[in-house]
């Protein structure tokens, strides 16, 4: 499986961004998909997940700023970013597994990662 993150740039604070990521390989029948970030010198945080069914999850972070939505036919992964912070400024990851519900907030839930694109938000 290959996940292929696109979308980063550059964004002034209160502006808005789309980032996706298209997904390849052998995929199982059910999967979830996330977002997290990294900032630098800091760990991997959950950002939103979505479940194949289209159930969404959302870090109090992301809640009533971000969008997180799939399109299944394309294996591609959306997140709609409104209102962003300079503290929203980090490498942002996709992947893809099969957590419980327990582990859907956390990195080790997921077995496939991209390899992340830069969101910088200027202040």
């Amino acid at each position: 499986v290959q996940l292929q993150a696109s979308g980063g740039g550059l964004v002034q604070t209160g502006g808005s961004l789309s980032i996706s990521c298209a997904v390849s390989g052998r995929t199982p029948g059910n999967y979830a998909m996330a977002w997290f970030r990294q900032a630098p010198g800091e760990e991997r945080e959950f950002v939103a997940a979505i479940r194949y069914s289209g159930h969404t999850y959302y870090a109090d972070s992301a809640k009533g700023r971000f969008t997180i939505s799939r399109d299944n036919a394309k294996n591609t992964m959306y997140l709609q970013m409104n209102s962003l912070k300079p503290d929203d400024t980090a490498v942002y990851y996709c992947a893809t597994g099969s957590p419980i519900l327990s582990m859907i907030r956390v990195p080790r839930g997921y077995g496939n990662w991209g390899q992340g694109t830069l969101v910088t938000v200027s202040s």
